[in-house]
């Protein structure tokens, strides 16, 4: 589950805000539990526990389903939930310009992939699943998402700095997750990044999202797939490389040829990674956020 800074998220924060509900989520992370049961463990009335049940629903955080019991069916409560990130605003550098470039997923320009793979546009699958060729159709320009368990996917855009401008800082930003047939909410996924052939470290992705839709996906696009990643900003600046302001190598902008005609980024699940858990990439009619990957140099 991915919040916002915002009202919309307020509901869940809401739902947190509470020793008992908080003790509930560890009970329920171990065992499907009734009311009867909940109450019995957290030393409470069934209707107080009913009221926390209800919150933790309505936040959407576990939800409840009948089972059969020994006097018919029973109502048992499920976490749906097993990693929430929270989105704080971006800090924007007033201190230097810079050029933007939005790149859609669909426009790579090399690949090398196996199975499990796929892509899909806002209105249909782009060919068969599980079928690396597709990844070469003329409409894979459309594609919107698109997953791969082994191999990379690479882009390039153009280089605009001038020969006088310096720069600064290098960002890119992008919606991704680990790729797992049908989707598994715990799935670690060790994913490379790579600039101009600087491999600029390594994020494990803790998994391929289903727990909720993703709030851009079309209709057709099936409940129990991919729903959703998680928005990482990756920063190359003049004393190291960062995601999410955590240290990814010691590669710094001063280590880059800025003079270069274009940047060439990799983003690569290796064969031999620790955590082999393949690579989802949402666009910006998919999952939680409306962008694709997002190239932005800072320059003075």
């Amino acid at each position: 589950m991915q919040l916002e800074i915002d009202d919309s998220s307020l509901i869940v924060y809401e739902a947190l805000a509470s020793e008992v509900r908080l003790r509930m989520i560890q009970l329920l992370s171990n065992n499907k539990m009734n009311i009867k049961e909940l109450a019995e463990e957290l030393q409470l009335s069934s209707p107080i526990v009913t009221k926390h049940v209800q919150k933790l629903e309505d936040a959407g955080l576990i939800r409840t389903e009948k089972i059969p019991g020994k006097s018919g069916l029973q109502k048992v409560s499920i976490l749906k939930v097993d990693h929430i990130e929270i989105n704080f605003p971006k800090k924007i550098f007033h201190s230097f310009a810079s050029y933007e470039t939005s790149v859609p997923i669909g426009q790579y320009t090399d690949f090398s992939l196996k199975p499990t793979c796929g892509l899909a546009s806002e209105k249909d699958f782009i060919g068969p699943v599980d079928e690396p060729k597709y990844f070469m159709d003329p409409k894979r320009v459309d594609a919107q998402i698109l997953w791969f368990t082994h191999g990379f996917i690479q882009y390039q855009v153009a280089n605009y700095l001038k020969q006088d401008e310096q720069l600064q800082q290098f960002e890119i930003s992008m919606e991704l997750a680990s790729e797992f047939p049908f989707a598994n909410d715990v799935w670690p996924s060790d994913i490379t990044f790579t600039l101009n052939g600087h491999e600029l470290g390594c994020w494990t992705s803790p998994g391929d999202f289903a727990d909720t839709r993703g709030k851009l996906n079309p209709d057709w696009w099936p409940s129990n797939l991919n729903q959703y990643g998680l928005l990482k900003t990756i920063r190359i600046t003049n004393h190291g490389t960062y995601m999410d302001g955590d240290l990814m190598s010691s590669l710094s902008v001063n280590d880059l040829d800025a003079s270069c005609e274009r940047w060439t980024f990799r983003i690569e699940a290796k064969e031999d990674a620790v955590n082999a858990g393949g690579v989802t990439l949402f666009g910006k009619k998919f999952g939680n956020h409306p962008q694709d990957i997002n190239f932005k140099m800072y320059y003075l």
